[in-house]
């Protein structure tokens, strides 16, 4: 069984005892165990960052780019062993893994391009003889609190962003699946950044608490659910830091009676069954717009729905593998269970699914459920598995209410060919994300990302400009040069003063 140690500088950790197990989900064996850090193994790595920090950000920003330049290079070089190395630990297939790999590589892309978004502002002849100008500054050291359905996106976004803004970074990652955000920070040693700039901290509660107590630590990012993100924000802001803290989701499909019911039941199969589910952008509602349009969509959902191949991690032909752990097995059975006592009608059941020769490991087979209303547990919360949900809307101006009234916010999409309907949909929905016959609204990483409500706490969203914002601070410098012989006939006068 491997050990997977922290990625800190000075040496291996002191144990503190704890650990944590690392599965395989495709057979159900224990293939790892991860140590849980203290806040004195946070005060090691705390210290390192303190100390690479400054020089970083007192390097100039072609070379930093440089470096993200290299780092690319090396992601793509391991691409097919970041990969394998992600399903083994997450369960998701090999596939879906390189997907998770390359969404992380384009916020890395951007990353490169730090010259030109790291530039501020000026103004001359703000005043007689006056220039105004502003410049962003790092903020000093930043720490991530990763999920383990992206164990190498999410990380990528965070630490990619704050790096490139000239800040040291301390990130923490789920420690169900803990080796790839290890790897990818040993990679960027390898792509020349200094030892210490990005380091890997493994821990559970204790750890999180640390970093958000820590008065050296100045930014903090978290993807996860909606309870924790709250807490997190909540005692980060408290104790003096800008924190963005992204939460849970119950994105929606509405589905107006002119889509194309084939292209929508062929993104369905992707966007609520991909990655078994896991994930805060899967599509796990899907709202056809009048009965007539529900029954046809539920014909064709179907047997599509009965083709899914759900297979072991390293399956090329599998359509999506186990999920992550026993405990969430369980869990999203346990849903089912509720949606069904609460009135749902399972049409396809993916409870109890065995997969032969792996029996021991942790597989959810696909789940159909219709009639389910909003009264329903089992709407109102995050499943975060293979399982549909088939809300019946009666009309347009119901359709909009489900998603905007629900209590996330994350992201929405609406399949049809009437552009007045998709441009007055994406306008009133009280959603963050919309997309318009695309079932997944990741927005490239040249825009941004982040939802609404309780998907969302914090002021700024994830990658592109709006992260550059959220890692840096601003300051503004009003300067004149004075060129008279000291008389006081150049006396300074503020700018709006005239």
């Amino acid at each position: 069984m491997r050990n997977i140690d922290h990625f800190i500088v000075g040496g291996p950790a002191s144990p503190t005892g704890r650990t944590h197990k690392v599965w395989n989900p495709s057979t159900g064996e224990v293939q790892a165990e991860v140590p849980l850090g203290d806040a004195a193994l946070l005060d090691r790595a705390v210290a390192k960052a303190k100390e690479v920090q400054p020089g970083w950000a007192a390097t100039n920003p072609q070379k930093r780019a440089r470096v993200f330049f290299k780092y690319k290079e090396l992601i793509e070089a391991n691409m097919q062993e970041l990969a394998e190395l992600l399903s083994s630990e997450h369960g998701k297939v090999v596939d879906d893994a390189k997907g998770d790999v390359q969404r992380g590589l384009e916020v890395i892309e951007y990353c490169a391009g730090l010259p030109q978004f790291s530039k501020g502002e000026y103004t001359q002849g703000a005043g007689t003889g006056i220039d105004v100008y502003s410049m962003r500054q790092p903020l000093g050291i930043g720490a991530g609190i990763t999920p383990f359905n992206f164990p190498a996106m999410i990380p990528m976004w965070m630490f990619g962003m704050a790096i490139a803004a000239g800040n040291a970074f301390i990130l923490k990652p789920s420690e169900r699946d803990p080796s790839v955000p290890v790897r990818l920070a040993e990679l960027f040693v390898e792509a020349g950044a200094p030892e210490g700039l990005l380091q890997v901290v493994h821990g559970d509660k204790e750890m999180v608490d640390a970093i958000l107590d820590h008065e050296d630590i100045a930014g903090v990012s978290f993807v996860g659910s909606s309870d924790i993100a709250h807490y997190v924000y909540k005692r980060g802001v408290a104790a003096g830091k800008r924190v963005q803290a992204m939460g849970g989701a119950k994105n929606h499909g509405i589905v107006m009676p002119d889509a194309d019911l084939d292209q929508v039941v062929n993104d369905l199969a992707g966007a609520a069954f991909g990655s078994a589910g896991e994930r805060c952008m899967a599509l796990p509602v899907v709202v056809p717009v009048g009965e007539d349009t529900a029954e046809r969509l539920r014909e064709k959902l179907i047997p599509a729905i009965n083709a899914l191949r759900v297979g072991v991690s390293n399956d090329p032909d599998a359509h999506y593998g186990p999920v992550v752990t026993p405990e969430h097995k369980a869990r999203i059975e346990q849903w089912i269970d509720t949606a069904e006592k609460e009135g749902a009608e399972v049409v396809v059941d993916g409870r109890g699914f065995s997969l032969q020769g792996h029996e021991d490991g942790f597989f959810v087979g696909p789940t159909l459920l219709d009639r389910v209303t909003t009264d329903m547990e089992s709407y109102k919360e995050e499943i975060f598995g293979p399982v549909l949900q088939i809300v019946r809307a009666k009309d347009f101006e119901h359709a909009v209410k489900l998603p905007s009234d629900h209590q996330y916010g994350n992201g929405v999409a609406i399949f049809t060919r009437n552009g007045h309907a998709a441009r007055e949909f994406a306008q009133r929905v009280n959603v963050g994300m919309v997309g318009i016959n695309v079932p997944i609204p990741v927005p490239v990483s040249y825009h941004t990302f982040g939802g609404w409500k309780r998907s969302a706490f914090g002021d700024t969203n994830q990658y592109g400009t709006e992260g550059f914002k959220f890692w840096t601070k601003v300051k503004t410098v009003t300067q004149r040069w004075p060129d008279g012989g000291g008389d006081g006939s150049n006396a300074f006068v503020i700018p709006t003063m005239g």
